[in-house]
């Protein structure tokens, strides 16, 4: 993977991770007042519920009165801890420079993320474009299988000349299998989509007939497969309603990350 393509992930990766942040810090606030004066430096009530909502991940509207106690004794801490007399000399040391510009730099770009995504329009044309987009890539078949996962191919071989002689691939699948699933006489429990099993797993399901297993060990990642598909029925495509959040999630991420790399194309 070159470079150029790791750092699309991470660009992908970041943009979910100050979505999902901006939705938890995009809270109101009310009017700040002094809770507590620490060596001369007053603890003002925004400042607690900033660290409040960093320490609980939710509103500090939520906390009880003990619990808000608690947090400003953890907080009190802090401000002793930084209103020493080595705090300031403590504070040039280039590293913990570098932290304080790195976490003020951080704070400051959440806070234009979070400004982005409020301002971010999503009409109802774009989620319905959106929705019909996953409803034609949604596969139009699921699958019910079974398998037998083996450590080597000579051993998925084995397998497959016993089923050749009319061995049961559910008792087989209980005495080899290293699989998970191997209890189950290999049986994977439930119906699934291509997309949501690996690749090569997936397409000799779907090469399959009902009832016929692979006459070739399929290898994935986890080892070498004899797969057995029992059933498959025509899938169901989501309703609009029961992924319109989603939807609006990835037009909202999808949008930031174009912003954000537009603004990356602008650097001299």
């Amino acid at each position: 993977m070159s470079l150029k393509q790791k750092s699309k992930i991470f660009l992908k990766k970041y943009c979910q991770i100050i979505f999902a942040m901006t939705l938890i810090t995009n809270v109101p606030f009310s009017f700040a007042e002094t809770v507590k004066t620490i060596n001369g430096i007053d603890i003002d009530s925004l400042v607690l519920d900033i660290y409040i909502q960093s320490r609980t991940q939710q509103s500090a509207t939520e906390t009880t009165p003990e619990q808000r106690l608690i947090f400003l004794d953890e907080l009190t801490d802090i401000y002793i801890l930084s209103t020493q007399e080595n705090a300031k000399k403590l504070s040039n040391n280039p590293q913990i420079k570098a932290q304080i510009e790195l976490q003020n730099r951080g704070l400051i770009a959440q806070a234009v993320a979070s400004d982005f995504f409020v301002n971010a329009p999503v009409s109802e044309e774009q989620i319905l474009t959106e929705y019909n987009q996953v409803i034609t890539t949604t596969p139009t078949l699921e699958f019910m299988a079974s398998h037998i996962l083996l450590e080597t191919q000579s051993e998925a071989i084995t397998i497959i000349e016993k089923l050749n002689s009319s061995e049961n691939f559910a008792e087989l699948a209980k005495t080899n299998s290293i699989g998970p699933s191997a209890t189950a006489g290999g049986s994977l429990g439930t119906w699934f989509a291509p997309n949501q099993m690996v690749k090569p797993f997936s397409d000799a399901v779907a090469a399959l007939d009902n009832g016929k297993y692979t006459t070739d060990p399929i290898q994935t990642e986890f080892g070498w497969h004899v797969i057995l598909r029992e059933d498959s029925r025509d899938s169901i495509p989501p309703t609009l309603d029961s992924v319109r959040n989603e939807i609006r999630q990835k037009i909202m991420q999808d949008a930031f990350q174009a912003y954000l790399e537009g603004l990356a194309n602008q650097i001299e």
